[in-house]
C-alpha cells in the first residue's frame, strides 16, 4: 500500500514499539527494508513479495511516486521515445504483490539496533536491508560545477527533470553553436551511455542544426564500445563531433557555467549546451550506513549481494563494488533476483542457488542502427567474474544492426515489466 505522511505517522503512534525494534513482541512476519525504488530496489522488492507468497513484510523506501529510467533517456533527448514512456508507477507493487510503499527520504540506517530512520524522524526496523540508492556525484570532480549549477549546464544522468532540460538546450541551440560533453571518469552508471548520448545530440543536431559541433572532453584513455561508436560517428555524423582525450589535456578541464566556457588544459573554449557528467559514488545513505569503502563505493560478497561490512545488509546496482559487472540496469535487475533469493532463504528456509549473473547494454548510434555488448558472470569469492562475453562488430549490415536495435525495445518492455510488475 501507498502511505502518504499523515497516515504513516499515525501508523507509527499505534505501532511505534513494533517498528523501532527487530525482535518486538508481536511480529508475524520477518521484516525487509528496502532503500531505494530504482531497477535494482524495486526488482528485489517485488521479488521478495512474489516469491515468499508473503511470508515477508517488504516496505519500499522511495519518496517519488513515479520513477524515470536512466536507461533509454538517452533515446527521449534524440526523439526516438516520448518522455512518459521512460515513466513508471509502484502501483502493481503495493496492489498485487503487497509492498508497503513509504513515500520519505531514508536519512540513517542504525545497523547495530537494525533499524532506518526517514526524513522526519519515522523508524523503520528491518531483519534485512537492501541498499538501492544508485549514485551521486563526487563533489569537486569538475572544478567550477556543483549541483547549483545543473540548471546551467546539467548532468542528466539522473533521468527526469534534467534530462527534459538537456534536450531543450540541445533543441535551442544557435546555429553553428557547440555542444559540449564532459565525459565521467571510471567507474560510472552505464559504461557506453555517454556516448550513446553523443550519437542521440548529434542525431537531434544533423537534423535541426547541421552545421553544429560536438565536442567530447574525456579523462579516458578509451571508453565502452569505442571503436562501434567511431565508426558510427564517421558514418552518419561526419566531420561533427571531436574527442579530446586525457593526452591532450582533458585530464585537466575547468568549467565556467556562468560565462558557457570550458577550460581545457588552459585552453578556454566557448560553448553553448555543456552537458557535465560529474565522477560518481555510492548513493549518500550508503555512506551513512557505513558499507562503503575509500573509493565510495559499497564492497560486496559476490555470492549473495550482501554488504562486505554487515551480512544483514544488502547492496545492488549502481552503489555496489562488486567485481566485473558494469554499472547497468541489467546489472542491477540480474543482482537483485540474487540478493532476494538469498534473504528469502535466510527469513523463510527456502533453497537458495548458485549466484549467476548476466548484463547486456544496448545503445542507438543513429536510426535502426543499434549494437549491444554484454557477459554472463560468475561468483567467485573474490568478485563476480565475467566468464563469457560477447559484443557487436564494426561493419555489420543494417539489418543486424535494425534487429539489435529492436531487440533492444523489447528488452525494455520485458525488463520495466519484471522490475514493476
Amino acid at each position: 500500500m501507498n502511505i502518504d505522511r499523515r497516515r504513516f505517522l499515525g501508523t507509527i503512534a499505534a505501532t511505534g514499539a513494533v517498528l523501532a525494534a527487530p525482535a518486538a513482541i508481536g511480529q508475524t512476519r520477518p521484516r525487509v527494508v528496502v532503500i531505494g525504488g530504482g531497477t535494482g530496489g524495486a526488482t528485489c522488492a517485488r521479488y521478495l513479495a512474489k516469491d515468499s507468497d508473503g511470508a515477508l513484510d517488504v516496505t519500499l523506501v522511495e519518496p517519488a511516486e513515479v520513477y524515470y529510467t536512466c536507461f533509454f533517456s538517452n533515446l527521449y533527448i534524440g526523439g526516438f521515445r516520448e518522455f512518459e514512456s521512460l515513466a513508471h508507477r509502484y502501483d502493481k507493487l503495493t496492489g498485487d504483490y503487497g509492498i508497503t510503499h513509504a513515500r520519505f527520504m531514508a536519512t540513517g540506517v542504525d545497523r547495530a539496533a537494525g533499524t532506518v530512520t526517514l526524513a522526519g524522524g519515522e523508524v523503520l526496523a528491518y531483519d534485512r536491508l537492501v541498499i538501492a540508492p544508485g549514485i551521486d556525484f563526487v563533489d569537486g570532480s569538475v572544478p567550477g560545477w556543483d549541483l547549483a549549477q545543473a540548471e546551467v549546464m546539467p548532468h542528466a544522468y539522473k533521468a527526469g527533470p534534467q534530462t527534459q532540460l538537456l534536450k531543450r538546450q540541445v533543441e535551442a541551440m544557435r546555429e553553428g553553436g557547440t555542444f559540449c560533453m564532459v565525459a565521467p571518469p571510471n567507474p560510472y552508471r552505464c559504461p557506453p551511455g555517454p556516448y550513446e548520448r553523443v550519437s542521440m545530440v548529434a542525431h537531434v543536431l544533423k537534423a535541426k542544426n547541421p552545421t553544429a559541433k560536438i565536442l567530447i572532453v574525456d579523462p579516458k584513455e578509451k571508453y565502452s564500445k569505442q571503436g562501434l561508436f567511431e565508426e558510427g560517428w564517421e558514418k552518419h555524423y561526419p566531420g561533427m563531433i571531436t574527442r579530446i582525450g586525457p593526452d591532450f589535456g582533458a585530464a585537466n578541464v575547468e568549467v565556467r557555467p556562468d560565462a558557457m566556457e570550458v577550460v581545457i588544459d588552459g585552453e578556454v573554449e566557448k560553448v553553448d549546451v555543456c552537458n557535465v557528467i560529474p565522477a560518481q559514488k555510492a548513493g549518500t545513505i550508503s555512506a551513512t550506513a557505513g558499507v562503503t569503502d575509500d573509493g565510495g563505493w559499497a564492497p560486496v560478497n559476490p555470492h549473495s549481494m550482501a554488504s562486505r561490512a554487515d551480512p544483514r545488509v544488502f547492496v545492488l546496482g549502481d552503489a555496489s563494488a562488486q567485481g566485473d559487472m558494469p554499472k547497468s540496469g541489467f546489472s542491477a535487475n540480474s543482482q537483485a533476483k540474487v540478493a532476494a533469493m538469498t534473504i528469502r532463504a535466510e527469513l523463510t528456509g527456502s533453497k537458495a542457488f548458485p549466484a549467476k549473473y548476466s548484463n547486456t547494454c544496448w545503445s542507438l548510434i543513429d536510426t535502426d542502427d543499434g549494437v549491444k555488448v554484454g557477459a554472463s558472470y560468475v561468483a567467485t569469492d573474490e568478485k563476480i567474474a565475467s566468464v563469457d562475453s560477447f559484443i557487436s562488430q564494426t561493419g555489420e549490415d543494417a539489418d543486424l544492426r535494425k534487429a539489435t536495435y529492436e531487440e533492444s525495445l523489447g528488452w525494455y518492455a520485458g525488463i520495466t515489466a519484471d522490475i514493476f510488475g
